[in-house]
């Protein structure tokens, strides 16, 4: 384990995808082929362009797995977001996605993923000095 280096990935090594093949490879010999990472990443506009919202997300092994739901403010409330939220699980099903997973901040919006069937299976406390991240997940099976 002498003379090993640290350093920073270059952009032409994070493009080249060759630590994700090699880890997949690996993951491979306990869990079998799956397909690779699939993105799903949606913008909602209005007639004028304004970006209302949108979500930002990927399929890998088998979840939905979703890093960001955002509505602007004076818009919240219309359904947008549960837009957003049925048309990426819509396509991480047709991606082969069973299930979904994300995390939310106790002032963001569990109460909406909880009105659209996920439920917490983890939490920590203090994440953010004096919130909880709440850890949420949903069968996609219908």
């Amino acid at each position: 384990m002498e003379n090993i280096v640290i350093t920073a990935a270059t952009p032409d090594e994070i493009r080249s995808g060759e630590l994700g093949r090699q880890l997949r490879h690996y993951i491979y010999g306990f869990v079998g082929e799956y397909p690779e990472q699939q993105y799903i990443r949606l913008n909602a506009r209005d007639g004028n362009g304004r970006l209302l919202g949108g979500l930002r997300s990927f399929v890998f092994l088998y979840w939905l797995n979703i890093d960001v739901l955002f509505v602007e403010a004076d818009v919240r409330g219309s359904g947008l977001g549960s837009r957003l939220l049925a048309e990426a699980e819509q396509q991480a099903i047709e991606l082969g996605a069973a299930n979904a997973r994300l995390e939310t901040f106790e002032w963001q919006a569990p109460a909406f993923y909880r009105k659209h069937g996920y439920e917490e299976y983890a939490r920590v406390d203090g994440y953010a000095p004096g919130f909880f991240l709440s850890s949420m997940k949903k069968s996609l099976a219908r």
